[in-house]
């Protein structure tokens, strides 16, 4: 019998998924010639989608993330970094 106690990590896999649309997007901007940041920030203060581009299915990609969802991991990641 093993002493001690085991820690068990689950991996969020909603985090990589929304990383993967986050570069997916990024990358379609900058394709464009757009400033992908100042592109990004204005859809989520706006939740304008016309501030993503169509390019590469970009703007229907940006809408499986749930603004507030990513705000959180904005604000969490800038804190402890």
């Amino acid at each position: 019998m093993l002493e001690g106690t085991r820690k068990f990590t689950l991996v969020d896999d909603s985090n990589v998924e929304m990383k993967r649309i986050l570069t997916t997007v990024y990358d379609a901007l900058k394709e464009k010639g757009y400033n992908p940041i100042n592109q990004i920030v204005g859809y989520l203060l706006s939740e304008d989608p016309t501030y993503i581009t169509n390019h590469n299915n970009a703007r229907s990609l940006i809408r499986k993330i749930d603004r507030d969802e990513l705000m959180q991991e904005l604000v969490s990641f800038y804190l402890n970094n």
